[in-house]
């Protein structure tokens, strides 16, 4: 038999049950078992349900007027809209100022939010900003006296460590489970994103998405996000955004109104078993730098095409991809600490993180984002993300496609790119997505 994983954002609830098995007493003679309610009773204010009210067009049947007329169709074919309602959860990490923390998912398409506090007060939330890259977006309400969670550290928490989840699968409310930290940095869930998931042994379902994954200390660690599943329930592989990239996420949309993502300003190709071999180096993986942009951050830095980047903030580097995915978490203006290997030397340098390009330089570009290329086989410039609905979007382009040519002329930088694109109305991107070439004619 053939099974195929989904990749399903719904959330995460953490579940540890025995079926058919009574509460355990609090006591048994003289010894006394441990309780969560403590805990639960002081983070459980801080999370909140959301319910998400959108509207959709229905397209009328036989609507074009071509084809109506050619069957004799009457001219009033049945459409309009109806109002559709999702459900989620989020999490309270400002009270004074009322912010709330969720999932970009949660909330993309709604024309109206309703929190409900746990003490059944419905508030109204607007959408103060969202990134669709790292599924973290941020709401708002109005109203005194909130309880809000305290931010855990992230980076702290092991393989192993105990945690507990709130929020509200199904519609049904507030709902509590615990489970353990089953693997850290997991990638490759949403490949058109920036990842760098907690991984739990949790049964998660529809309506957890946005809540809160809770430490021992009621801290915040991660906010709840997906789940891999060949059912759509649970099979205990859930995933959840680390609270260090939502706190960060959170704190570019405040103060500068968008998320403003890092940049090196290098090309890049993943060092693997064959690579090494060619080129005679003794290094087990990393990042090959075949190209630096000028004025960038990695020139400022003093790094040089050949050179092969194996840790970035004392963390390794094993692949082109992951050396995107971690500058991509990171924020322009952040410093960085950089090792790397020349002629066989390991070195270091510090350099401080420029801003990946948000497209302004052509219309049909808007709601793209650019960086360098990160595959081993292909030079151009990737598109990092694409927003829903953009006009990117609509003109075929999508996160991870490569663009190699612009009006047949190769593009190997952002600077090329802006150059040929700002300057003509009509663009014809070569585009290299997966192993195939495309061509997007873009107005």
């Amino acid at each position: 038999m053939i099974t195929t994983n989904r990749i399903i954002w719904s959330g995460l609830l953490l579940v540890l049950t025995t079926a058919g098995s009574a509460a355990l007493p609090d006591r048994l003679g003289d010894q006394t078992f441990p309780s969560l309610a403590p805990l639960v009773e002081s983070a459980s204010p801080a999370v909140v349900n959301i319910r998400v009210s959108q509207t959709v067009t229905r397209r009328a049947p036989h609507g074009d007027e071509a084809f109506r007329r050619f069957f004799g169709i009457p001219d009033s074919p049945r459409g309009g809209s109806r109002e559709i309602a999702s459900a989620g959860s989020g999490v309270i990490v400002d009270a004074e100022r009322g912010y709330i923390l969720t999932n970009h998912h949660v909330v993309e398409s709604a024309d109206e939010i309703k929190i409900s506090l746990i003490n059944g007060q419905l508030l109204d939330a607007i959408i103060v900003g969202s990134d669709p890259a790292t599924d973290i977006a941020v709401l708002k309400v109005e109203a005194d006296d909130l309880t809000d969670m305290p931010f855990g550290d992230s980076n702290a928490i092991r393989v192993g460590d105990f945690v507990i989840a709130i929020g509200n699968p199904f519609g049904l409310g507030h709902t509590v489970t615990s489970g353990i930290v089953s693997a850290l940095s997991r990638t490759g869930i949403n490949r058109d994103g920036y990842e760098d998931f907690i991984q739990t042994d949790a049964s998660i379902n529809p309506g957890n998405s946005g809540g809160a994954l809770v430490n021992m200390n009621g801290e915040l660690v991660g906010i709840n996000s997906a789940i891999i599943s060949r059912s759509g329930g649970n099979v205990g592989i859930g995933f959840a955004v680390p609270a260090e990239i939502a706190s960060s996420i959170m704190r570019q949309i405040l103060d500068f109104g968008e998320v403003r993502r890092g940049l090196l300003g290098v090309s890049i190709q993943t060092i693997d078993a064959e690579a090494v071999r060619a080129l005679d180096i003794s290094v087990e993986s990393g990042a090959l730098i075949s190209l630096v942009e000028a004025g960038s951050a990695a020139e400022q830095a003093g790094l040089e095409v050949g050179d092969i980047i194996v840790e970035v903030n004392d963390k390794k580097i094993t692949s082109g991809p992951g050396l995107r995915n971690m500058i991509g978490l990171m924020g322009s203006g952040e410093p960085v600490n950089i090792k790397y290997i020349r002629s066989g030397e390991t070195q270091t340098t510090t350099t401080v993180l420029g801003q990946q390009q948000v497209s302004s330089i052509h219309p049909g570009l808007d709601g793209a984002q650019f960086a360098s290329s990160s595959t081993s086989r292909v030079s151009g410039v990737e598109v990092t993300v694409v927003d829903p609905d953009s006009p990117a979007a609509q003109r075929g382009l999508r996160g991870g496609d490569i663009i190699k040519q612009v009006n047949r002329r190769p593009v190997r930088s952002l600077q090329q790119l802006t150059e040929i694109a700002s300057n003509n109305n009509i663009l014809f991107l070569l585009v290299q997505r997966g192993d195939r070439a495309l061509m997007l004619q873009i107005r």
